[in-house]
């Protein structure tokens, strides 16, 4: 642990230089600060939406954990399935968001509705494509030295949630439409409605009540198909019925759709969802063992909630660089993303020190300490997950920064040599450490997860690095114009 703390002291102090350069930029920091306000106006919308979206994952957790560990093993680790197949659709979906957002500064409603249908469209083929992929690829599990007991109660799991794939890919076809026009708060609308029915019919399926039957981890996972489909009928209508919104829901024809639209979408789209299916891959590449797993999943779920304070962020850099960019305004787009960037590592570093101080008490939540069979398995889950959780404590800064940089870099529809270098990043820099580390030293999990860290510092440091060259070259070339 003297190597968490060592690198605990070094975030700190990059964080301090970070803030002494914006202070002594040529911009004041108040330029930066004066954003926070309509940073935050957009982002938390999506945040909460985020959360609400994470917060299936966590009913899931917590439900199913007061099954067993063994319950609990067998949803992380169908879950890790899930979440590969979840963040490739949804990173492909982004390409909408960038398009729509430059289209909407330009006051062009044609090509915003070409490329909400389009996307629509898109998405709900990706949908059915990732369905396929992940029920094909269950055989996978048996080669990834897991207990049998674990594998076993994955598979049906696995068959139902890859199926909720289709709706909840569909629904960020709506998604990135309505943040494209800065309108993030449907979203969240949806999701929370969505979570009313999932905690509903998670309580009934898993334990069984009144008419319905007791279904243990097969009923979380049909829980999660409804509310997913609920909360696509959700966002639908609230955005077909909006005042602003509802001209692009009008005379869709399949005769109208265009190749040069498809293929701006699909070169956008393809490459983000590489990007996130680089950084996922190598979270979910591996735990060791059933407590190892239980604990990582732990670990992950917390994690997870933190990282979705920077996505919205990094979703309201996507919006307002897109903006700037159809204004060709781009002295303006350095300030607001310098501000946006400033804002998640503020953010992070609370997160991280909340992590430090209750690394020992968090994972009491995800497990059942009542049952006295599970007591010598639940003490070795806290050992375990008590420890990742002081590493995840300093790598959410460093995933933090990267996925709002990568934002920014969306937003200016810069999506191909950031797909290079996290692939570079987790790969080539990260698998290796967390492989030698959690294969042979007695670091395991926890030498796992600082491979993670030395994978997204990577990232982070050469995206940002990227987004620094691109805008300093956009400000040279618009003042010779």
């Amino acid at each position: 642990m003297r190597l968490v703390f060592i690198l605990i002291i070094k975030y700190c102090c990059t964080s301090s230089a970070y803030l002494c350069q914006l202070k002594n930029s040529k911009v004041n920091l108040s330029q930066y600060t004066k954003e926070f306000s309509y940073n935050l106006k957009l982002a938390y919308p999506v945040i909460l939406g985020m959360l609400g979206h994470t917060l299936i994952g966590i009913v899931d957790n917590i439900m199913v954990g007061n099954l067993g560990s063994t319950e609990l093993a067998a949803v992380s680790l169908g879950n890790s399935f899930i979440f590969i197949g979840l963040s490739i659709g949804i990173g492909f979906s982004t390409a909408i968001t960038p398009i729509i957002a430059e289209a909407d500064a330009e006051k062009d409603d044609k090509r915003i509705r070409s490329a909400f249908q389009h996307g629509l469209l898109l998405c709900t083929l990706i949908g059915l494509v990732l369905f396929v992929l992940i029920v094909l690829s269950k055989p996978i599990m048996n080669l990834m030295h897991q207990p049998q007991d674990v594998v076993n109660l994955a598979g049906p799991y696995i068959d139902w949630v890859a199926f909720s794939l289709i709706p909840v890919i569909i629904y960020q076809g709506y998604k990135q439409f309505a943040d494209g026009l800065s309108q993030t708060k449907y979203s969240m609308y949806s999701i929370f409605m969505a979570n009313v029915v999932h905690i509903f019919f998670n309580y009934v399926l898993i334990y069984g009540f009144w008419i319905f039957p007791k279904l243990g981890i097969l009923g979380a996972a049909l829980g999660t198909v409804i509310s997913r489909i609920m909360m696509v009928v959700f966002m639908h209508y609230l955005l077909k019925y909006n005042s602003e919104m509802k001209q692009y829901f009008q005379n869709f024809k399949f005769n109208e759709i265009r190749k040069t639209m498809l293929k701006k979408i699909i070169d956008l789209g393809l490459p983000s969802a590489m990007q996130m299916l680089f950084e996922v891959a190598l979270f979910t590449a591996g735990s060791i063992g059933k407590t190892s797993q239980a604990a990582n999943q732990i670990a992950l779920t917390l994690a997870t909630i933190t990282f979705m304070f920077a996505m919205g962020l990094s979703v309201t850099a996507m919006i307002r660089i897109s903006n700037q960019k159809g204004l060709h305004d781009y002295r303006k787009l350095i300030v607001v993303a310098r501000s946006i960037f400033l804002l998640a590592v503020v953010l992070e570093v609370i997160f991280a020190i909340s992590f430090i101080v209750l690394h020992n008490f968090l994972p009491h939540f995800f497990l059942n300490m009542n049952n006295m069979s599970q007591a010598i398995d639940n003490a070795e889950v806290i050992l375990i997950a008590s420890k990742l959780l002081l590493v995840a404590a300093i790598f959410q800064i460093s995933d933090g920064i990267q996925v709002v940089v990568l934002g920014a870099l969306r937003g200016l529809q810069d999506v191909k040599v950031p797909m290079y270098i996290t692939f570079v990043a987790y790969w080539l820099v990260g698998f290796p450490i967390s492989f030698y580390l959690g294969i042979y030293t007695d670091l395991k999990s926890v030498g796992i997860w600082i491979g993670l860290l030395a994978g997204l510092t990577t990232a982070a440091v050469f995206l940002y690095l990227r987004f620094a060259r691109l805008t300093k070259k956009l400000v040279l070339e618009h003042s010779k114009r």
